[in-house]
């Protein structure tokens, strides 16, 4: 089994050991900070904990059958042994036993993709592996398991309001028949372009159809950068920042700002091709308790827009 580690035994180091702990003297008071770094040095203990518990159930659930190994008359061990795990990711015996002791050692993004083949994990484990070794997955799962039948159902419920599914990117994951007439004709655009930054910077329809353009295009940036730092190091994350800088200018001004800014609901206004102005109150329903894929939906301000959306909504059924 080929995999892109290097970790060899004779990189191995020891294990840091812990500084002296100095009992301060009665009536001392502790540096500031202190508490805060004890804190974080407990946390740490337990996630290198979490992750060695993790390790051993994964490596204890498959069978040397599963990875080409024969299994021989004197296995004890349930499953693969750490030699064998070691020997499949090609990362030394001693270094991977040390991680399965809970050692305070640096675990490269390499060895962890190494060990999620290894161990088969799903793209569920395989979060949980770098989140628990405090790393930015380097290749991220492409498919999105958040557009389910039932979500699909439910865009299709709220109609007549526009309502779709976003990732965290601002790719439209699905979206309803009426938002797919609200700034353009979303099934005109190829699907590796439908993302609203995309749209924002470099449709002209689209962006023609928001009424304050200018405040769109930044606020949207803005959350874009804000939302980017937990993904620095994501292949999928870059490489839609490269696209917008080499493709728009106007994005190119907006980054260079450095704004952040968090997700807040907010009233918009758009001028619809076929019905006229909308004024729309917008609303993020989360679909995880972290930040990422959501359900964005548009709800009329006022009768005259829910009158237009109903319009709307008939156009985009005949279609």
């Amino acid at each position: 089994m080929t995999t892109t580690a290097q970790e060899t035994p004779a990189q191995e180091t020891p294990p840091r050991k812990p500084p002296k702990r100095r009992e301060a003297p009665v009536g001392e008071a502790a540096a500031p900070g202190a508490a805060a770094a004890a804190r974080r040095t407990r946390t740490a203990e337990i996630r290198r904990h979490e992750l060695a518990a993790f390790l051993r159930s994964r490596r204890e659930r498959i069978t040397p059958e599963q990875v080409g190994l024969p299994r021989g008359r004197r296995r004890r061990t349930p499953g693969l042994r750490r030699e064998e795990v070691a020997q499949l990711s090609s990362v030394g015996v001693t270094w991977y036993t040390w991680l399965e002791q809970a050692r305070d050692i640096q675990v490269s993004v390499q060895v962890l993709d190494a060990l999620a083949r290894t161990l088969m994990l799903d793209a569920s484990e395989r979060a949980h592996l770098f989140q628990l070794a405090g790393a930015t997955d380097p290749t991220p799962a492409t498919t999105c398991p958040v557009v389910t039948p039932a979500l699909r159902a439910l865009l299709e419920q709220v109609e007549p309001f526009p309502a779709c599914l976003q990732n965290s990117r601002y790719d439209i994951l699905a979206h309803n028949r009426t938002y797919g007439l609200l700034l353009c004709d979303l099934e005109t655009v190829p699907p590796e372009d439908r993302n609203c930054l995309i749209l924002a910077f470099t449709h002209p329809e689209w962006s023609s159809s928001i009424v304050h353009l200018q405040e769109a295009r930044r606020l949207m940036a803005a959350r874009f950068r804000a939302a980017m730092a937990g993904h620095l190091g994501e292949p999928a994350w870059k490489m839609l920042l490269k696209r917008l800088q080499e493709r728009s200018p106007e994005f190119r001004a907006v980054w260079d700002r450095h704004e952040v800014y968090g997700p807040a609901s907010k009233r918009k206004e758009f001028l619809n091709l076929h019905v006229g102005r909308l004024t729309l109150d917008h609303t993020d329903l989360w679909l995880s308790p972290e930040l990422g894929a959501r359900m964005v939906t548009y709800v009329p301000a006022d009768e005259e827009t829910r009158r237009r959306l109903e319009k709307l909504h008939a156009l985009a059924r005949e279609r």
